[in-house]
């Protein structure tokens, strides 16, 4: 910013804190006006009854010895008639309550000006008195400000012993002289029966009231008990109702609650009439009464028994997207590559801020999953490779963020975990809506806030059925029944919403079926090049067949050996090309020679690699896919695709080039088409189905995104804008909703304990990250960001 911006904005401030200073002088002028017009008023009066008592105390002293021998002087009745209508006057104005309050409301700080006058006044009255002459109130000894109370100490016996001039000081002299006056005029003997009179203890009380309502209006009364207990059975009323607790007996147990108050509410209506306080006004009379014990605290209210008031402001023009996925390139699999063009499409659209947040590895683990022993130092160097491999695909410069938080990877479950709680690394002002890529995945042994606490909005897309790959496993059928329902639990716990790619995934709590995965541009791009070149009389395919995919054999390796081995003699001649990297790599390799099959296999390789775009058939014999994003690829470059016909293959069935087979005999049926034919070109509208624009806006329909985000906020600003009354209390949760979050706490709860974590196959140490993750993304140590006596 230069001198010139800088200048202009100093120039605002000064103006701003002079405005302020201007509202601040005026309203102090004009409380001083009036704190000097109650003062004189009170001076007068109390110098005319100083009058009166010096009256009568002449009148005394003048005739002492003819009254001793009178019944009753003529000079004395009339003495007592002149004063009794002054003295009940006097009563009558300073008995009032309403003098009190309106003493305090001129003397208290205006609301609107929310700051400390005390400093100020105490300056100006000073300044003032001595210049015109009014009393000087908040004088004291040493200059400490003298408290009302001390006024009276004397009279309550709290003065006694204490040095004259310094009790002196304390009294403001119209005080001061009136209460000499009074103890004189109790001493006199021909007034001794009227010492302990109603008139001068009302009048006493009446000027200690001064001091102690101001006291007690400073702060609004707690709620007691009876309150809190009513409040407590009427927000219960729907879970009293699912246990048989009919709603007219929680009325009459709150109304019960609530008789001292309604007690209090009757009082202060003058026509007594019980039949205006209903029950309806009575819960009114209540929820306000709760309302303003919580607005006297500085509570800002959010109007919700489960909310989160960390929330992002809805109000905003743009809302924000968090994207959390469980894997980063350079690591080629679709929980890494699929939620990277979501976010780029998503951002594409400018509507709404996007942020990718994607797993962070230490060195020892990036070498343990990055192929070709690609490695990183340091956050920034991971997002530029991302950056850069993004862009060569989709051919636009995608605006979106990209933040990482800290995972391990598994060996045994040949995965990446979270370490910590993942929910702390989007920034509470982004926090609108997530979007989770494997929910079941993140939240295993999430310990951290509840994502739907933080979020106004969660999805869940379901990428992997993990019950598939778990059945393989040793005892894997017991694993897997205990896996299927922690992902129940977990998903309906963390969850809105919750998309299935394909109905082959396991059936979860608030789910929908839709395939919102769509092809890399770039691949659309190769088909229409293979498009051209055919009707250019071309030949597009020099190759035979071939499959791609990580080594493991849950990727279908097992299926297709077995399926190869079956009918090696029909499909003699036959060559497959077989492209991965895995972890079962040698295992498979081993298998495949000591049957004698004939596959060629070759490292894996990017699937636009050119080096593959002169294959004519793509096999994918594999059951515990999802949607195989392989095949969706290789459908866009215009390949045959023959693949089982299973659900997660089910999209793909509208496509006349995906030949699916039932048998292993159409299998080898299938094959020998393929060979001998050449693949139809995609149409338009087949490009479009298969591309990300298409996808995007399934995702924005079928998770109700689209709704979210266009939600129309007027309503609620409107509700905000100009607040005239203290809002009501919400009601109670749904029973689904007390449910859910009591499986979240439950989860909470378990998730804590490493000895549990260790049981259910967690990494150990996982709860939190470690040192090295500490200095990689320069975050705090755990035990400092969650110290074990934090609150």
């Amino acid at each position: 910013m230069g001198s010139e911006g800088q200048a202009s904005t100093s120039s605002n401030a000064f103006s701003f804190i002079s405005k302020g200073w201007r509202e601040v002088k005026d309203s102090a002028d004009a409380d001083l006006q009036l704190m000097k017009h109650r003062a004189n008023e009170f001076k007068n009066l109390a110098t005319s009854f100083d009058r009166e008592l010096e009256n009568l105390f002449k009148f005394n002293s003048a005739s002492s010895a003819g009254i001793r021998s009178s019944a009753s002087p003529p000079a004395e009745i009339d003495f007592v008639k002149k004063l009794k209508p002054k003295l009940s006057e006097f009563r009558r104005v300073y008995s009032s309550p309403d003098f009190s309050k309106k003493v305090l409301e001129k003397w208290s700080p205006r609301s609107r000006i929310r700051i400390n006058l005390s400093a100020i006044k105490n300056a100006l009255v000073s300044e003032v008195e001595n210049r015109d002459g009014v009393m000087e109130f908040n004088r004291g000894i040493r200059g400490r400000p003298l408290k009302f109370s001390e006024f009276w100490g004397e009279w309550k016996g709290e003065g006694e012993g204490e040095d004259e001039e310094r009790q002196s000081i304390k009294d403001w002299e119209p005080i001061r002289a009136l209460k000499t006056r009074l103890k004189e005029f109790e001493k006199r003997e021909f007034l001794g029966g009227f010492k302990n009179s109603e008139f001068v203890e009302k009048f006493k009380s009446s000027l200690k009231s001064i001091y102690t309502e101001r006291e007690e209006s400073k702060a609004v009364p707690p709620l007691d008990v009876t309150e809190l207990l009513a409040c407590l059975v009427r927000q219960s009323e729907p879970f009293l109702d699912q246990l048989g607790v009919r709603r007219n007996v929680c009325e009459k147990l709150v109304e019960s609650l609530c008789s001292k108050y309604k007690n209090q509410v009757l009082r202060s209506h003058s026509s007594g009439d019980s039949s205006l306080i209903g029950s309806e006004n009575m819960n009114d009379e209540l929820d306000l009464r709760i309302a303003s014990v919580i607005q006297s605290t500085g509570h800002s209210y959010d109007g919700g028994f489960w909310t989160d008031h960390a929330k992002h402001d809805q109000s905003d023009e743009k809302r924000h997207v968090a994207i959390v996925t469980t894997a980063s390139l350079p690591w080629m699999t679709g929980t890494a590559v699929n939620p990277l063009f979501r976010a780029a499409y998503l951002a594409e659209s400018a509507k709404q801020n996007v942020t990718l947040l994607v797993p962070w590895l230490c060195k020892s683990d990036q070498e343990l999953v990055y192929p070709s022993n690609i490695t990183f130092t340091s956050p920034e160097e991971q997002e530029i490779y991302i950056r850069n491999w993004l862009e060569e695909r989709i051919g636009f410069k995608a605006d979106f963020k990209i933040s990482f938080y800290p995972g391990k990877f598994s060996k045994a479950r040949r995965s990446i975990l979270p370490a910590g709680d993942t929910t702390r690394f989007i920034q509470s002002k982004d926090a609108d809506i997530a979007i989770l890529e494997e929910p079941e995945h993140l939240n295993w042994y999430h310990h951290g806030k509840r994502w739907t606490d933080k979020f106004n909005h969660v999805v869940g897309v379901v990428h992997t059925n993990y019950l598939e790959y778990i059945k393989r496993e040793k005892n894997g059928a017991l694993q897997a029944f205990f896996v299927k329902h922690i992902n129940n639990w977990v998903t309906r716990a963390y969850c809105d919403k919750v998309l299935r790619l394909s109905s082959a995934t396991q059936d979860l709590p608030k789910s929908l079926i839709c395939n919102v995965h769509g092809v890399n541009p770039k691949f659309l791009r190769i088909g229409e090049k293979v498009a051209a070149e055919r009707e250019l009389g071309q030949e597009a395919f020099s190759k035979g067949a071939y499959f791609l995919g990580k080594m493991v054999w849950a990727k279908g390796y097992r299926e297709l050996i077995d399926v190869l081995a079956k009918h090696k003699c029909d499909l003699d001649g036959f060559k497959l090309d077989v492209y991965g990297n895995g972890e079962d790599a040698n295992e498979v390799q081993s298998t495949a020679k000591s049957l004698d099959l004939n596959l060629n296999f070759l490292k894996g390789r990017d699937h636009a690699d050119h080096s593959l775009h002169g294959y004519k058939v793509f096999i994918n014999p594999s059951v515990s896919d999802v949607l195989c994003t392989a095949t969706a690829e290789a459908l866009a470059m215009g390949k045959f695709v023959i693949c089982a016909d299973h659900p997660s293959n089910e999209f793909f069935r509208s496509f006349p080039n995906c030949l699916t087979y039932k048998t292993s005999e159409e299998f080898v049926a299938k094959v020998k088409e393929a060979m001998a034919f050449n693949p139809q070109p995609l149409t338009p509208e087949q490009r479009y189905h298969l591309s990300w624009e298409a996808a995007t806006q399934r995702f924005m329909e079928y998770s109700e995104l689209d709704r979210v985000l266009n939600k129309d906020n007027d309503g609620a600003k409107s509700s905000t804008g100009n607040r005239k009354r203290i809002p009501k209390s919400a009601s109670m949760p749904s029973l689904t909703g007390m449910v859910d979050g009591g499986l979240a706490f439950a989860h909470y709860c378990l998730t804590g304990s490493e000895f549990l974590r260790l049981c259910t196959g967690a990494i150990p140490g996982s709860r939190d990250y470690d040192k090295q993750h500490c200095k990689d993304l320069h975050l705090l140590p755990p035990q400092v960001e969650n110290p074990i006596y934090g609150w």
